[in-house]
């Protein structure tokens, strides 16, 4: 299983937010590439990106950032957040990341994404299955589409699509665990697909529960940042 650190981006610093509520917002560090370099001379091969920013401009608002990590560091990089159009992937592409992430616009223009799917491929092409009980979330996790998280997964599987960074926004920064539960009904019900765990991860119980269930990687994020995993506990996954 993929241990994955994340690094959300608001305001050009690192932040963790409390259930994706913009208005429970901690930061974290000023300066994400350090702390980016810090993941990578632990040795952790990935980082999770999120332009927080962008998510709620509808745009890629901190590039130069991505930038600056992908120059810095070797880390493999999925970014998301605010890729919205043709010219914000390839600006996202560009800028270091080797991975793209497509949740909002992937609901909303599932065309648009199934054309990405086909032309990059889906090594470079992640889908972002942000859910809330049975709906994916959209717009920053702020509302509910009518997708259903397994109705998303179905069509995206047949349109091309392998790995889904599955986010139990509910969990998502308030340390209680992750839903594994769901996790392993989804790995039950789509063999085929790669998931990824986001949301909750909380100790390193936690991850070795996740790689138990199948999961293709995890994604952590507060549990880093406020102590309850410290890097050297990561060494037994790597």
């Amino acid at each position: 299983m993929d241990i994955i650190p994340a690094i959300d981006l608001l305001n050009g610093q690192c932040v963790r937010l409390s259930a994706g509520d913009f208005a429970r917002q901690t930061t974290y560090d000023a300066d994400p590439v350090a702390v980016a370099q810090r993941f990578a001379d632990a040795g952790l091969r990935r980082l999770h990106l999120v332009d927080l920013d962008g998510a709620r401009a509808g745009r890629p608002v901190n590039l130069a950032v991505l930038e600056a990590i992908a120059r810095h560091t070797s880390l493999d990089i999925d970014a998301g957040g605010g890729i919205q159009t043709d010219e914000a992937l390839k600006q996202v592409l560009s800028a270091g990341a080797q991975h793209a992430t497509a949740g909002s616009l992937a609901v909303r223009e599932p065309a648009t994404v199934q054309r990405w799917l086909a032309h990059y491929g889906a090594e470079t092409i992640f889908l972002g299955a942000d859910f809330k009980g049975d709906h994916i979330m959209v717009n920053a996790w702020v509302d509910r589409s009518e997708f259903t998280l397994r109705g998303f997964i179905t069509d995206f599987l047949a349109a091309g699509g392998t790995t889904f960074i599955c986010t139990d926004v509910s969990k998502d920064g308030l340390l209680q665990g992750p839903s594994l539960n769901a996790y392993q009904g989804l790995i039950a019900e789509f063999p085929a697909a790669r998931f990824i765990a986001s949301g909750g991860v909380t100790t390193v119980a936690d991850l070795e529960r996740l790689a138990e269930a199948g999961l293709h990687g995890a994604i952590i994020g507060k549990a880093l940042y406020e102590g309850t995993i410290a890097l050297p506990d990561l060494r037994r996954f790597l």
